[in-house]
């Protein structure tokens, strides 16, 4: 069970919330990820996996009970673990959302590699069977209401809700992941990305070289729409790109023209770490969300036969 050699702390806002908030991972010798709100009396820890994902409408990853011990926007901080090798830790936070930091997950991936990590094998989670997740799936399960504001929301952006994740066996080849974008905006239209973790230093030094500073994005004149919706309070220049009205350009560099994709193979990562392990499999994901890459996880253990699960 690889863990922290020394805990780390981290400081920074939301980039929902926009609350400023201190976090410090420990090391712990129990297996997998743990959060804990010290802001909260007598918090509990709170179980990062797939079964405890509490909400995933707000372009995150939140995890415990939304109505008290619960922890939002965790997925660029599970990446960085999952990269780093952390299969144990105990993360306290004294607010309600993880620092964005810069909206990638490089400097979380630097501050827990700093001080070193503990050897260990990790948990691997072999896919057997094929499984998809699809985004009507999710429309399903809405509300009326929420269905209809998602409607006006992708009308008024020009996007179509079709999308898809599919995971399939692979042969042990590790993960392999390739993220596909489909935007109206003309900067990103159509965009593929594959990267592949095979648990070795060339997987992780690929990740940190081309994927790992990509940062979340947004289109500039959605900003005031997301704020009303309780999203977007903590965001500006320095943590995400943000997309100019005509959306043919951006209102601050990119460090790759397809930046917006590489970004989501972090989010795929992080979401997929939520497994409590290493996933096995091919991981297909066309026009993808947290909430699919969510769904996913939860039809591949559905169903022991879908699965092995090497300790």
């Amino acid at each position: 069970m690889p863990t922290l050699k020394k805990q780390v702390k981290i400081k920074g806002k939301g980039i929902h919330s926009g609350v400023e908030v201190k976090m410090v991972i420990k090391p712990s010798k129990n297996p997998g990820i743990f959060f804990r709100r010290v802001d909260i009396k007598n918090g509990n820890l709170i179980p990062a996996l797939y079964d405890n994902v509490g909400e995933t409408k707000m372009r995150n990853t939140t995890i415990g009970d939304i109505k008290s011990d619960h922890v939002q926007t965790i997925e660029h901080l599970m990446a960085a673990l999952f990269m780093a090798g952390i299969d144990s830790a105990i993360v306290e936070i004294d607010g309600p959302e993880t620092p964005i930091l810069d909206g990638s997950a490089a400097q979380f991936y630097e501050f827990l590699t700093k001080e070193g990590v503990t050897a260990g094998k990790r948990k691997k989670i072999i896919v057997r069977r094929p499984i998809i997740a699809y985004a009507s799936e999710l429309r399903k399960k809405l509300g009326i209401l929420t269905r209809l504001k998602l409607w006006f929301f992708n009308t008024l952006s020009g996007r179509k809700s079709n999308g898809f994740v599919k995971l399939e066996p692979n042969d042990g080849k590790g993960l392999e992941i390739t993220a596909t974008l489909i935007y109206p905006e003309k900067i990103i239209g159509k965009q593929t990305y594959s990267y592949t973790f095979k648990n070795d230093k060339k997987s992780v030094n690929d990740f940190v070289k081309n994927i790992a500073k990509a940062r979340t994005f947004g289109k500039y004149s959605e900003w005031e729409y997301l704020k009303s919706h309780g999203m977007g309070r903590g965001a500006d220049e320095t943590n995400v790109i943000a997309l100019n009205d005509k959306g043919d350009g951006t209102l601050n560099e990119t460090i790759w023209p397809d930046e917006f994709v590489r970004h989501k193979i972090i989010d795929v990562i992080g979401d997929m770490y939520t497994s409590g392990g290493l996933v096995i499999g091919k991981l297909e994901s066309f026009k993808g969300s947290h909430a699919l890459n969510n769904l996913v996880l939860k039809k591949l253990f559905s169903d022991a036969s879908n699965y092995d699960i090497i300790e």
